[in-house]
């Protein structure tokens, strides 16, 4: 089969385009899905950079997948040959990823895919469905009628978390840096739109939200920005980051002001095999289709790329700017 592959760390040149032999079932719960899309996330760019480690070379990146299941193991239940799925495995660690045309995995991992979703649009969910549910709903418990303030509301996560917090009846702000990405989060259900350009973040924040601070804050950015954030929250408010907090962060604000932290990493189930976990999430999933499916939610593709310019996507993704999520078409 065709496969992008990673020998070393580096610029994204280091990506190269190789024959290789497909893989095959191992165990009698696997399934062999020939792959039509795959999404690429920052993880990818971090793995293939050196910020994070990759465990063993040559590697697949790739976490997000889309196709059709050709092949399935005598215990598999959940789907049959030539069902439409999409999936989160793989790209990390020591697991195959999806820059591929095929891929083996378990069928625990596996939701049919959206039925108004071509295979583009559906490999571009699953990382994003899955940070955005597991840190709003699982970590943070955000409920109908509380305020939250999600930043980078136009990227791959941002965009995702303000439409499910919308769904449950959550009002919610956002930051962005021009007006064709507050155009974007408005037409998404954004109720309030800061500039982080233009604007003091807090300042407006707290008018907002009648000087008493946001129910909830969902960090997608990190470093800095976390400690940026915690003045904008209420009393006994939640705040959860996707991403490590700057060493030099002063916590005393947080801490007198009761809020609760919390971390969300969804790579977690995967890497640490931790099974109710994984089982969670393909529910997720089944969740997120229908809400596609009945034109409730949607995730933006920007772009799709054949495969082989896999290193292109990866230079776009490290500009920082993308809106939405950028695909590879296999």
């Amino acid at each position: 089969m065709k496969a992008v592959m990673l020998n070393a760390v580096g610029e994204p040149e280091v990506l190269q385009f190789h024959d290789i032999e497909t893989p095959s079932l191992s165990t009698p719960n696997d399934i062999l899905i020939k792959l039509k899309a795959a999404g690429v996330n920052p993880v990818d760019t971090k793995l293939r950079s050196g910020l994070y480690p990759v465990n063993n070379f040559p590697a697949i990146l790739g976490c997000d997948g889309a196709g059709i299941v050709e092949q399935i193991g005598p215990d598999v239940t959940r789907v049959k040959e030539d069902d439409e799925v999409y999936f989160f495995h793989g790209g990390v660690g020591d697991i195959q990823g999806n820059y591929a045309e095929y891929k083996v995995l378990d069928e625990r991992f596996v939701a049919h895919k959206p039925e108004s979703q071509n295979f583009t649009q559906a490999a571009a969910a699953p990382l994003v469905l899955l940070t955005a549910w597991e840190s709003l709903f699982d970590r943070a418990h955000l409920t109908k009628g509380q305020t939250v303030f999600i930043n980078a509301g136009a990227g791959g996560v941002g965009h995702v978390a303000i439409q499910l917090a919308k769904q449950i009846g959550a009002k919610v702000c956002t930051t962005v840096s021009n007006k064709e990405k507050a155009t974007f989060v408005k037409d998404l259900g954004a109720d309030f739109i800061i500039n982080y350009k233009e604007q003091d973040l807090v300042a407006a924040i707290m008018e907002w939200t009648d000087n008493k601070g946001v129910d909830v804050a969902m960090d997608n950015l990190g470093g800095a920005a976390i400690q940026e954030t915690i003045p904008a929250i209420r009393h006994y408010g939640d705040m959860v980051s996707l991403l490590q907090p700057d060493n030099n962060i002063d916590w005393s604000v947080a801490r007198f002001r009761n809020i609760r932290f919390s971390f969300e990493v969804m790579l977690s189930p995967l890497l640490f095999d931790l099974k109710e976990a994984q089982s969670h999430q393909t529910w997720i999933l089944e969740q997120c289709a229908k809400l596609i499916d009945d034109g409730k939610l949607r995730v933006h593709v920007s772009e799709s790329i054949p495969l082989e310019e896999a290193a292109k996507a990866h230079q776009q993704i490290e500009t920082g700017h993308t809106i939405g999520k950028i695909v590879l078409e296999i």
